[in-house]
């Protein structure tokens, strides 16, 4: 047993794995696991070991980017092929579940009629017995919900698939894209058959700031490791960065990429949609998980898209979060898990959701939730919040992908809330068909011309104008645009300048700029400085 202290590199990249497929929002909860076991992961593999050479030229076209496409190069057909017969082992109750779950939906369209439901219980399949309600809808359509949080607590979740997968990352390379490609095994990368929730995770993700032995890290996880001298590989004896709290009375914003800004202010913090880099060497400087508070009073989640929650980061920020916000669901729809349930059942203590128009007071100041529109392809999720903060006379409003489809709404938040000083929007205005996200959830596949009119996009320019012309902000940033490479990987998407949202919101911000307005569309690291009402904007 040794006594000398490490620390966890700060370039380890961890992620957290379901059945070897890398864990996003839409592949933990028990339902939407189980239907893109059988509708995402199975056909796409299937697909692979038929045509491997398809799949590898796919990738390489970048008119099929983010498709169903495995990134392999064409190799390690046997392995698929064992996950593939793995997957339909293990999982045998949650390919039946979901199964299940058509069959319910055809029952439900021959036999609901308008008249009682009560005698139709019998008629769910068994597997479904005791974890639905039936329904109708005012219009009298059948239709029926889970009672989600009792599925958490039933075989259907089963931790025993969880895994980490933990290896080392030293630039910004193409990550494969999670959708489409499971992560096997490489003589690279250690992988620790754990649950998400387990609690030595914490005791892991600390070590990047306060060191321990490799003894006390092993004994925390409860797992064995099978490969030591890599394991000890993760680890250096060098003291990492300070962390320079900010102390001033009023208001620093700093953007770390994507959707995700940290602000400080009155000794309390809020990280949004944190979404990280590891910390590297780069032409591109940004801010990494060196850069965080010791201690995050909040972290608000705007929505339940896989670039806003990205669980390989939430997990490891969890021992250092308060407070997570996040909105409410529809409770028992498939199209809009709660993220509250999600967040409990992955080890994290400290969820609340917020309703709009609902209000979270601290020192100084409130975080209150506003509607959030659009970009969900006109499903019913409600679970999407956009958030104003306001401290002292100072305000924030972030309204995320959130598509101004309808002014008169924000009109009517404007007369309740006033003018805003900063506006946070995203601009990516083209958006994926609803299937891209959604389809292994839909009991029938849409019509491609249905599906390609119902997108999730976020603002062009006249409703990105429009939302200046409501709230009057003395800056606008666009943000959440998918442009920084450490998240090729999350959305697999590249613009030109002939891409629609560059255009787009090009003219907003040349708009904005031509009345007095900053503006800016961001890029991989901001640091903003808010002074009693007055922006002073301070670049690195």
């Amino acid at each position: 047993m040794s006594d000398k202290l490490y620390y966890l590199k700060q370039n380890i990249q961890i992620e957290p794995l379901i059945n070897d497929w890398y864990a996003w929002i839409q592949i933990i909860p028990p339902v939407q696991g189980a239907l893109n076991i059988v509708h995402r992961h199975l056909p796409m593999m299937d697909s692979y070991i038929s045509a491997p050479e398809i799949h590898a030229s796919a990738v390489n076209n970048p008119a099929f980017r983010g498709g169903p496409f495995i990134d392999l190069n064409g190799e390690k057909v046997q392995e698929v092929k064992q996950l593939i017969s793995q997957t339909q082992k293990d999982c045998e109750s949650n390919i039946e579940f979901a199964k299940a779950i058509k069959d319910l939906y055809k029952m439900l369209e021959t036999e609901a009629k308008g008249y009682s439901m009560e005698p139709l219980y019998e008629k769910v399949p068994e597997v479904l017995k005791g974890h639905v309600e039936l329904v109708y809808d005012m219009n009298h359509n059948p239709s029926f919900r889970f009672f989600e949080g009792l599925l958490y607590k039933s075989d259907f979740y089963d931790t025993s698939s969880q895994s980490i997968a933990i290896s080392t990352i030293e630039k910004d390379a193409d990550r494969p894209f999670i959708f489409s490609t499971p992560r096997l095994e490489n003589e690279d990368t250690l992988k620790l058959n754990i649950p998400f929730a387990n609690k030595g995770l914490d005791e892991l993700f600390k070590m990047k700031k306060k060191p321990q032995t490799l003894d006390y890290i092993k004994e925390s996880l409860g797992v064995e490791i099978n490969n030591s001298e890599l394991f000890k590989s993760f680890f250096t004896e060098e003291k990492p960065n300070e962390y320079q709290e900010y102390t001033g009375d009023n208001m620093r914003i700093r953007y770390f990429g994507h959707a995700c800004i940290l602000v400080e202010t009155g000794g309390v913090s809020f990280l949004f949609d944190p979404v990280l880099s590891y910390t590297y060497e780069s032409d591109i400087s940004r801010y990494t998980y060196e850069d965080l508070p010791e201690k995050i009073d909040y972290v608000l989640i705007t929505h339940s898209h896989h670039d806003h929650v990205l669980i390989e980061t939430m997990l490891q920020i969890r021992h250092k979060v308060d407070n997570i916000i996040v909105g409410a669901n529809v409770k028992g729809t498939i199209q809009d898990p709660s993220l509250k349930l999600l967040f409990e059942n992955l080890g994290f203590d400290n969820v609340s959701e917020i309703e709009e128009f609902g209000e979270i007071k601290f020192p100084g100041g409130k975080i209150t939730g506003i509607p959030f529109l659009g970009e969900h392809h006109d499903l019913f999720i409600q679970s999407k919040i956009c958030y104003l903060i306001n401290y002292n006379d100072s305000s924030i409003l972030s309204v995320a992908d959130s598509c101004n489809i309808e002014p008169k709404l924000y009109e009517k938040v404007h007369e309740l809330y006033g003018e805003v000083d900063v506006l946070f929007l995203g601009m990516e205005c083209d958006g994926a068909p609803s299937s891209w996200v959604y389809g292994p959830l839909f009991p029938e596949t849409p019509d491609r011309d249905k599906d390609y009119s119902r997108r999730g996009r976020g603002c062009n320019y006249s409703e990105g104008i429009g939302l200046v012309n409501i709230f009057k902000p003395k800056e606008v940033y666009v943000y959440a645009m998918g442009e920084e490479p450490w998240i090729r990987h999350i959305l697999d998407v590249a613009y030109t300048d002939e891409s629609n949202p560059i255009i787009e919101s090009n003219k907003l911000i040349a708009d904005c700029s031509n009345r007095g307005i900053i503006a800016e569309r961001l890029f991989a690291e901001k640091e903003l400085l808010i002074y009693s009402n007055e922006a002073v904007l301070d670049e690195k």
